[in-house]
């Protein structure tokens, strides 16, 4: 097959059985960093491309600014290149080199930000992609947190793919939350065909969507998932449990995955796998379904990198 664009090449990622990590075999990974920017993102950046067009949002010669931890930036960069738009994108101090390196090859325009600020200060990378939103002549701010079409995206593909692949078996669903659109969306979709799935929201310590109280909202390392606010586009009621994961059991899960299956992929996979692991364990004759949502090239410098792990107290 012939695709006329790049992004015509999303989707479609396949499903592989951990059988290595997790010996019980009930336990399978969609692997998203097959998709041509590397990661689940890629499902998003043309969708709400093309949103913002058919409402008026974007114009032609107009300029895209997004918040990002990355992956959602490569999504967007990909679809602005082939559109001819110019993308700003905002990131926190904490995402790695690898990341932004990837982001300006592509064309994008990179702006960094610091990590340990609430999101309301005017230093936080969404304060200052809000700002220069309103600032530069003819931008427009997708904002994944709270544009319907992220969710769209994983209604329309993701959920489908998961349920055709599995010929409907899955009766376990697990991925990190970070927008929340691929849980919601894929949620959605699963709950629809059967009641009774299960949908299990994975978070890495210091996010608040489980945290006990304000004062448990507090950095992580992990990269792309978790929050320390609510984002408009979540629905909690599509999460029927949640498992938090420590920065460390999800490196050295991240590290297990590379060593032993032959996954390379980033440290909210590994997060993912080892909530997961623990619901699979619990229903071993259960079908789950783990979301791996990107690559593990982006981090090379970091969760790959002994120097790096030791410093952190990790190895």
């Amino acid at each position: 097959m012939i695709h006329d664009s790049i992004v015509d090449a999303i989707g479609n990622t396949p499903l592989i059985r951990l059988q290595r990590v997790h010996p019980l075999g009930n336990l399978v990974a969609k692997i998203e960093y097959t998709n041509p920017g590397g990661s689940i993102k890629d499902r998003i950046g043309m969708p709400m491309i093309l949103r913002a067009e058919e409402n008026g949002s974007l114009e032609p010669g107009g300029v895209i600014v997004e918040p990002t931890s990355g992956n959602t930036g490569v999504g967007l960069a990909m679809a602005a290149a082939i559109k001819g738009y110019r993308l700003i994108c905002v990131m926190a101090d904490k995402q790695s080199q690898e990341k932004r390196d990837l982001l300006k090859a592509l064309g994008a325009e990179v702006v960094i930000c610091p990590t340990d600020v609430p999101p309301d200060d005017p230093r936080s990378y969404y304060s200052v992609a809000e700002q220069l939103a309103e600032e530069i002549p003819g931008a427009y701010r997708p904002d994944q947190y709270s544009n319907p079409a992220n969710i769209d995206a994983h209604l329309d593909t993701t959920g489908p793919e998961i349920w055709s692949q599995t010929d409907g078996a899955v009766e376990v669903f697990a991925a990190g939350i970070g927008t929340g659109g691929t849980i919601g969306g894929v949620g959605a979709f699963l709950k629809a065909m059967n009641s009774d799935l299960m949908i299990i929201g994975i978070d890495p310590e210091g996010s608040i969507y489980t945290a006990d109280t304000a004062d448990d909202v507090t950095p992580y390392l992990i990269e792309g998932v978790g929050e320390d606010f609510w984002p408009d586009i979540f629905d909690p009621d599509v999460v029927d449990r949640y498992e938090r994961v420590s920065d460390r059991d999800a490196f050295l899960m991240t590290r297990r995955l590379a060593e032993e299956e032959g996954l390379l992929v980033g440290g909210s996979c590994g997060m993912a796998v080892v909530g997961a692991a623990r619901v699979a364990t619990e229903y071993p004759d259960r079908l789950t379904i783990v979301l791996l949502p990107d690559s593990g090239r982006n981090y090379i410098s970091k969760i790959f990198n002994d120097d790096w792990m030791r410093e952190q107290g990790f190895l």
